[in-house]
């Protein structure tokens, strides 16, 4: 009985041993992939970002939805003439879908739902971006785009991520960018169209493009510059075009862009650095001499090597003080500043400003289109030409 027992207490404790085992090869495998199985259905010729269309069925085979889907949103009241005057086209382009719209101008609001009509359950999704776009300042024929399957949209709220108004309003600017030019490189890049309005910014096109311009417009409102992520993308475009780099990682292809703000202690510790770097070097000039003692001047004249110092000038004693300097108020009395009306002369300083901004404006306009002028080109010489070349070096060798 002992053997016995003994030998199925030893059982357990083997099966305990592989079992730890067992777990301990399981630990190398990623914790989120462990329960996950092979799928022998899902190949490599699938694409799964392909879109199959959602075509209408026919009238015997259509049946309508238990239930009623509506959703409404309320626009600012600078839209409300532009809607009135576009709600005929958009009521057509939905009732080609089955969905059903609403423009109430007393509350303010679109109301979008389905009808009896509706084949496609998602269409009341794409119905809704639709009239949030028209509510964000975006023209009605290039948001009815969004009813198309393989185009989406994103409104990117930015009102409160700059605190300061100025500074909120620098950085909106900084996605436009001068002309335009910023906007319309981002909208190239991502192939998407983008508006900025107010405290939003509507994009459309596909989910990848959408990404990328969300990453672009978050990172300038951290005052990030657009035109880092501009850089980054065409290099991108660039790479993709290459079969040989598909499998490959591009990180040292793409730009590392280091941060020049530093903080108050980083600074600190660079000021301290560079001192110390200095107190070395003079040390070393100096040999172990004292840098702070001061030299005795001697009688003795300079040696015939060394070169004299130069010599101060002396200055004229006057007894009587230097002019009295005209005041800020007396310039103004001189030139009939003073006299004018407080509306004046903020039309004079607001000119004076437009001038300046005007004369800078143009001297960077300038300094653009120096990229763009063509060089000197040289004709090429004519056989009369090259004849009297001919005739002279004959001339001359004679």
């Amino acid at each position: 009985m002992s053997a016995q027992a003994s030998s199925s207490t030893q059982a357990p404790s083997s099966s305990k041993s592989k079992g730890k085992q067992a777990d301990a090869i399981e630990e190398v495998v990623n914790k989120n992939k462990r329960h996950r199985k092979d799928k022998p259905w899902d190949t490599d010729d699938i694409d799964h970002w392909k879109i199959d269309p959602m075509t209408q069925p026919a009238s015997d085979e259509h049946k309508p939805f238990l239930e009623e889907s509506s959703f409404a949103l309320l626009f600012p009241k600078y839209r409300e003439p532009y809607l009135r005057s576009v709600w005929s086209q958009i009521t057509s382009a939905l009732e080609a879908y089955g969905l059903a719209c609403e423009l109430d101008l007393v509350q303010g609001r679109m109301t979008v739902k389905t009808t009896r009509k509706t084949w496609d359950p998602y269409i009341v999704l794409k119905g809704r971006d639709l009239l949030k776009l028209l509510a964000r300042g975006v023209a009605a024929p290039q948001a009815l785009k969004v009813l198309q399957d393989d185009i989406a949209c994103d409104v990117i709220k930015i009102g409160g991520l700059v605190r300061n108004k100025e500074r909120f309003v620098k950085r909106r600017q900084r996605i436009v960018g001068p002309n335009g030019s910023t906007l319309k490189a981002i909208e190239l890049l991502t192939e998407c169209y983008v508006l900025v309005q107010g405290n939003t910014v509507s994009a459309m096109g596909s989910y990848k493009g959408l990404k990328e311009v969300r990453r672009i417009i978050i990172d300038c409102m951290n005052n990030i510059h657009p035109i880092y992520r501009i850089k980054e993308l065409m290099i991108r475009r660039e790479l993709a075009k290459d079969p040989k780099l598909a499998n490959e990682s591009w990180d040292r292809f793409l730009p590392k862009f280091q941060k020049r703000h530093l903080k108050t202690s980083e600074k600190t510790a660079r000021k301290n650095a560079a001192l110390e770097r200095k107190d070395a070097a003079r040390g070393e000039a100096n040999d172990g001499v004292n840098p702070n003692s001061i030299p005795i001047a001697s009688d003795a004249a300079p040696a015939a090597g060394a070169s004299a110092p130069p010599a101060k000038k002396k200055k004229v004693y006057t007894p009587f003080p230097p002019p009295q300097q005209p005041s800020k108020l007396d310039l103004q009395l001189a030139s009939g500043e003073y006299f004018l009306k407080p509306r004046e002369k903020e039309a004079i300083e607001k000119r004076k400003q437009q001038d300046r901004q005007k004369e800078k404006a143009e001297q960077k306009k300038a300094v653009r289109e120096e990229a763009f002028i063509a060089p000197p080109e040289t004709a090429a010489p004519t056989v009369a030409e090259k004849k009297k070349k001919r005739k002279r070096e004959a001339e001359v060798d004679a």
